[in-house]
């Protein structure tokens, strides 16, 4: 049974925005929905309650922003209170953004890690659904998610990923790596996994959208071969014997498999095998300006930073693609 009632504000941010051409959106701070993504069900789909703005229509759970709140955290909050979205469930993979100046809306797109069922767990929903993503579009869609679905259907296919060279970035620094091969390149691997948190703007990858989360993974050689693997969400490959050769096999598989390979390095002579595989590639200094510095460039803190956002093995993700 649903309340007929729109529900009373909760917090600070449950209220309307009105733009200056008299269109009103809800959330004083905007607001973030979750489409998650998972490629054997599809979609999950919210069918609004009819109080609802544009009540009747699909959409994304989703809702108003707390103040100081970071839409992925936002998002996934959301999804819990509207469709029981368990913690760990789903992994960020992006974030599309509608800015209107005076509001702004953030879809995050998240890949389903743990398969589970949506419940509807407040006043809002009719319905919650798994919808094929051909299937969409067929649906009475809210405007809003309507405009934007088809960017955001074109971003489900790409899947891009960091693969770095470990030695070479690491030897772009004169710190006294030579000290400690495997010291240093753990460091490298901390702050990498505080870049798979925060992520990276779109323009720096060549990609559309606002924001991506690439998967990264980078491959060790000689004495660094000894470095832990860290939280797991990033990738650790280990090269037998070249570094370089380890690189480009690693990136050929994964290029073959459809993912987007932004490779980082500055060694031309391997620049150019990765091209040749067609990677994308962007130099050490690149990979430098993208880590999160002073007090993000810790080990990224999943639970302080977005609520409930799980963290999967990445290798394990890995290997399903490659597969």
């Amino acid at each position: 049974m649903t309340d007929s009632r729109p529900p009373m504000p909760r917090n600070s941010g449950d209220a309307w925005v009105e733009t200056p051409d008299g269109r009103r959106f809800w959330g004083s701070f905007g607001a973030a929905g979750l489409l998650a993504f998972d490629p054997a069900r599809g979609v999950l789909m919210q069918h609004r309650v009819g109080w609802s703005h544009f009540g009747g229509t699909w959409g994304l759970p989703g809702g108003a922003l707390h103040e100081g709140e970071a839409p992925v955290a936002g998002a996934l909050r959301e999804a819990q209170e509207e469709a029981g979205v368990p913690d760990g469930a789903v992994v960020p993979r992006a974030e599309h953004v509608l800015d209107l100046d005076v509001w702004r809306y953030t879809t995050v797109i998240a890949d389903v890690a743990d398969p589970f069922e949506p419940v509807i767990s407040d006043p809002e929903s009719l319905e919650l659904a798994w919808v094929p993503v051909d299937e969409v579009g067929r649906l009475e869609l809210h405007p809003g998610f309507k405009a934007a679905w088809p960017q955001l259907r074109a971003a489900l296919d790409v899947r891009p990923i960091l693969l770095v060279d470990a030695a070479n970035v690491v030897g772009s620094v004169p710190d006294g790596w030579w000290k400690d091969r495997a010291g240093a390149t753990g460091r490298l691997r901390g702050r990498l996994e505080s870049l798979a948190g925060t992520g990276v703007d779109s323009n720096e990858l060549g990609l559309d959208l606002y924001w991506w989360r690439p998967i990264i993974a980078m491959v060790v050689e000689g004495a660094a071969r000894s470095v832990e693997n860290g939280t797991g969400s990033v990738a650790v490959f280990r090269a037998e014997r070249s570094g370089d050769d380890e690189i480009v096999t690693r990136a050929d598989a994964m290029v073959r498999s459809g993912l987007r390979v932004t490779a980082v390095t500055s060694d031309r002579e391997l620049c150019g095998r990765l091209e040749q595989i067609g990677a994308e590639v962007r130099g050490a200094r690149w990979l430098r300006d993208q880590l999160p510095t002073g007090a993000d460039a810790g080990v990224w803190d999943t639970t302080a930073e977005v609520g409930a956002w799980g963290v999967t093995g990445v290798m394990a993700m890995l290997s399903a693609f490659l597969q």
